[in-house]
């Protein structure tokens, strides 16, 4: 089940409409005792526990009681005044460290509706901020996600430039993305961790204050308290194991997770490993495993994401301590089912091989392939580039160490690169990470936000650029890009969305790619109380070369479909089964109606086809046509449930 601040109001039709007035979030006004002329700076909209949520942080001039202000923006005033009796949202914080100065101050907006667009403002009644604006999309269905590798403003030792990248390519990204749900982060905001000028020019651009960031932290950021002031995370770990000096006392730290639309993220702390002072890699595995268990089940894909890149091609591609990850970390995300890796720290682009258990996956998958298919256990690592421009690392040259675990070997295919990289780039120009998540696959890319010409830090500094316009590496151009498929199993899951407003071998293998049955949206049927979908089970080929010509059957049931606490029953599904090619003396099985239609519906075993003995040997290839009918009060959302096969013979 997912937690109950991630259920959601949904209308039905039914024969009665009922109309419900609710007031949006749960924060409490706090009655100012005096005249607050406390300034806001700093303000930075980030990830909240699910899609329903942002967290909201900035710093305060003075320590006053202060909140968030939200109101749909269509409700403002022309003047830009928020309506009476606007939800306001309680802040918390304390006093910031002496090099910072001020106070800390961050609020979790809470009850957010979808497909809508918020204005919000912090500060306290009579000494408000400035208004910025966010807008929430449809919480169910496909989305996009950008990944931004180590901005770490001040790097190049020009932090203006380095700004002027950063801030570029924000606007770059967002401009060809402006309906990116999720920026987030590969961490090292910053190059020296309190240093205000550096963070004042991390949090210039106002994306920052419009798309919600989910922030890393970094070797450049964890060695003081400016990260935790800054960036405040949902469902946070702060016990001691999650610092790299054992304590937190003086550093930032903490892993912490959240579910954004069908996708679980993680995100940890590298800066604890094996050989500091904190719980270090066995720490964040524990971490990892307890999440995944108790919240995996409530998502489709599990994203992970920290700061140094175990599967890296530059300078710290050879470090100790990334080794010591390279072995500690793989085959317990292998063994978790974790699809995708996000990481930056080596100022590069790379991305894997499709890695099981600390070694390639796949041998015959190539350099480059566009398309991979994640079979049991491979998990795709991607590092990030610099997204400023403020610093680049070049490729280096793979050992003969190994060419699985804590290996720097060259890949036989390609011996240049190491042997576990599918792609590595380094051209000297900002880029960032675009991640479509689909119903059935994920897209990643590499995408150019800059060129050699400014803004570019290390190039206007001196650094060498590989970059031309006229072999297509322009803003926008593609560097990379791969589509992952995941892994499905034995078994068959199908999926169908229910939409709004109504309100639904003994010898035998599947023929081709195991791929997810989509049966699409469902359609409210005219007239009728109920909604309708349709589609084609991947077929399946029976073999059968026994000399016995035993009798066989192939059966199957779909258990209830579910998205996360909201379910219907399998019985609602029926097929009428047929035989796609004849042989081996194979009768498709009966039609099975819907239960909504009087029918059993596949909610019990049903046969698919059949052999009597005696049967001739050889093959048959078996399918069946899908017929989803569902009541229409059930509850928008992507709903799966998972077809299990089964093969009888005597």
């Amino acid at each position: 089940m997912r937690t109950t601040n991630r259920n959601r109001v949904a209308a039905g039709v039914t024969a009665v409409f009922l109309g419900v007035s609710f007031a949006l979030g749960s924060g409490l006004t706090v009655p100012a005792l005096a005249a607050d002329t406390a300034t806001a700076s700093s303000v930075i909209l980030g990830v909240g526990a699910n899609e329903t949520q942002r967290i909201v942080t900035w710093y305060s001039s003075a320590d006053t009681a202060q909140q968030v202000q939200l109101a749909p923006t269509a409700s403002l005033a022309a003047d830009g005044g928020f309506p009476a009796g606007s939800v306001t949202f309680a802040a918390t914080g304390a006093a910031n460290i002496a090099t910072s100065g001020g106070y800390n101050r961050h609020s979790t907006i809470t009850g957010l509706s979808e497909e809508t667009a918020y204005s919000y403002r912090v500060g306290s009644e009579g000494n408000w901020s400035a208004t910025y604006a966010f807008k929430t999309q449809d919480f169910e269905g496909d989305y996009d996600f950008l990944f931004y590798g180590d901005p770490q403003i001040g790097a190049s030792g020009n932090v203006a430039k380095d700004q002027a990248g950063w801030t570029d390519t924000l606007d770059v990204s967002l401009a060809a993305n402006p309906d990116a749900e999720l920026l987030v982060s590969g961490g090292d905001q910053v190059e020296t961790a309190n240093t205000e000028s550096q963070w004042n020019a991390f949090l210039a651009s106002d994306k920052l204050r419009q798309y919600p960031w989910a922030a890393t932290i970094g070797n450049h950021d964890v060695g003081g308290k400016a990260y935790e002031q800054h960036l405040y995370t949902p469902n946070t770990d702060r016990s001691a194991k999650y610092y790299a000096d054992g304590s937190g006392a003086t550093t930032s730290g903490g892993d912490y997770w959240f579910i954004y639309k069908d996708t679980l993220f993680i995100d940890l702390n590298s800066n604890s490993y094996k050989n500091g002072s904190g719980g270090g890699d066995d720490a964040h595995v524990a971490y990892v495993t307890d999440v995944i268990k108790n919240h995996g089940g409530e998502a489709k894909w599990t994203v992970l994401v920290y700061h140094h890149s175990i599967y890296s091609a530059a300078s710290h591609a050879k470090d100790a301590d990334n080794k010591l990850r390279r072995v500690d970390f793989p085959t317990t995300f292998s063994n978790l089912g974790v699809d995708l890796v996000l990481q930056g720290h080596d100022h590069v682009y790379t991305r894997s091989y499709l890695i099981k258990n600390g070694a390639k996956a796949n041998a015959d998958e190539q350099p480059g392939d566009s398309e991979v298919f994640a079979g049991p256990g491979g998990v795709l690592y991607v590092t990030a580039n610099s997204a400023s421009g403020s610093k680049y690392y070049d490729i280096t040259t793979p050992d003969s160490s190994g060419t699985s675990g804590a290996g720097n070997g060259a890949d036989p295919l390609k011996p240049e690169d190491y042997w576990y990289n599918s792609v590595q780039n380094q051209e000297h120009v900002r880029s960032y990470i675009k991640v479509e998540v689909r119903n059935d696959k994920l897209v990643v890319a590499n995408v150019r936000s800059g060129t050699c010409a400014a803004p570019n830090a290390s190039v206007e500094l001196g650094s060498s650029c590989a970059n031309t316009d006229a072999a297509g590496q322009t803003v926008g151009s593609v560097v990379d890009k791969v589509t992952v498929h995941p892994y499905h199993g034995d078994n068959q899951d199908v999926q169908v969305s229910v939409p709004t407003p109504a309100p639904g071998e003994f010898g035998w293998t599947i023929d081709g790619h195991n791929g997810l049955v989509d049966l699409g949206t469902a359609v409210q049927q005219s007239g009728d109380y109920y909604l309708t979908a349709a589609g084609t089970i991947n077929p399946i080929v029976v073999s059968d070369s026994r000399r016995t010509l035993a009798p066989w059957s192939i059966s199957a049931s779909a258990g209830d479909f579910t998205d996360a606490g909201k379910t219907f029953p399998g019985s609602y599904l029926g097929w009428s089964p047929y035989l796609v090619k004849e042989g081996a003396g194979a009768y498709a099985g009966s039609t099975v109606t819907t239960a909504y239609d009087d029918g059993s519906g596949l909610g019990r075993s049903s046969v698919l086809g059949y052999a009597e003995q005696g049967h001739a040997r050889g093959s048959a290839t078996l399918g069946a046509d899908l017929d989803l009918k569902v009541p229409d009060s059930v509850e928008k959302g992507n709903y799966r449930t998972t077809l299990t096969i089964t093969a009888l013979s005597s």
